[in-house]
């Protein structure tokens, strides 16, 4: 993989990993699309690392003001916000991604060798857009998030790894069915987009070392930071615009790129 090719997919996985489009989709289909050599796991996995720095970057006083509730909670001291629970109720709604990507792994990563089957689920991310939208409004706050919803959409987060099932889009969905208005929804699945991405991350280190060591560092590190940096511009323009404008236009786009890909498959058959 070349320099520019890292940096390519790196834009790419910072924008569509907060953007309602499927970041997974978009790394297996741009190169598949440009005939580029397809990228390692351990590259995709440092490419979400750089979105996983762009979220702790961009909400830095959230997680410090979680982390020291929390801690002011185990002293006896209450928070009157609710934030120790938050940070509790995040890695609540990580566990079922987490279980299904260790137990089914094999199948999700034969999932990602088929383009056919990605334009599908890109397809399936627009319905759930859809359903979103037409549900009735809601206006929980983000500390008004129960057990109950962390589950829920942890468990919508676990059908997520499927390549084309937009993770950010299908969470934001849910948390719109469970009542919270589109930035509320769009904060918590990224906060809770944090722990899995680290977790994930980890299980490729060695792959990531000895890619280094290979010679491929400088691409690494550019992929990386590319990511991260549109991550973050990513994240501020989807909560702006998420204050008074619809996911129909993503709706759009991934319907297209999906039903585009459902046919280039089938004719490269």
């Amino acid at each position: 993989m070349s320099i520019l090719q890292a940096i390519i997919l790196g834009i790419v996985q910072g924008l569509t990993e907060f953007l309602p489009v499927s970041s997974s989709a978009h790394l297996v289909l741009v190169p598949w699309w440009l005939n580029w050599p397809e990228p390692s796991l351990a590259f995709d996995t440092l490419l979400h690392w750089g979105t996983l720095l762009a979220v702790v970057a961009f909400f830095w006083r959230t997680w410090v003001d979680m982390v020291v509730a929390l801690v002011n909670r185990l002293r006896g001291r209450r928070d009157p916000d609710g934030r120790d629970r938050l940070l509790l109720l995040l890695v609540v709604a990580t566990i079922p991604a987490a279980l299904a990507g260790f137990l089914l792994k094999d199948y999700f990563e034969a999932a990602f060798g088929s383009p056919a089957a990605i334009g599908f689920f890109l397809i399936v991310t627009g319905v759930l857009l859809v359903i979103a939208e037409r549900w009735p409004r809601g206006h929980k706050p983000l500390t008004g998030v129960s057990w109950l919803d962390a589950l829920i959409i942890g468990l919508v987060q676990a059908i997520a790894i499927l390549p084309g099932i937009s993770r950010s889009g299908s969470t934001m969905s849910a948390g719109m069915v469970r009542g919270f208005d589109r930035p509320t929804a769009a904060r918590f699945s990224f906060l809770m987009s944090a722990p899995i991405i680290f977790g994930a991350g980890l299980t490729q280190l060695p792959d990531l070392v000895k890619q280094g060591a290979n010679g491929e560092g400088v691409a690494l590190f550019l992929g990386f930071a590319a990511a991260a940096v549109t991550g973050f511009l990513t994240i501020r323009f989807l909560l702006r615009y998420l204050q008074s404008n619809t996911f129909y236009p993503f709706v759009i786009y991934v319907w297209i790129i999906g039903a585009a890909t459902i046919v280039r498959a089938l004719m490269l058959r």
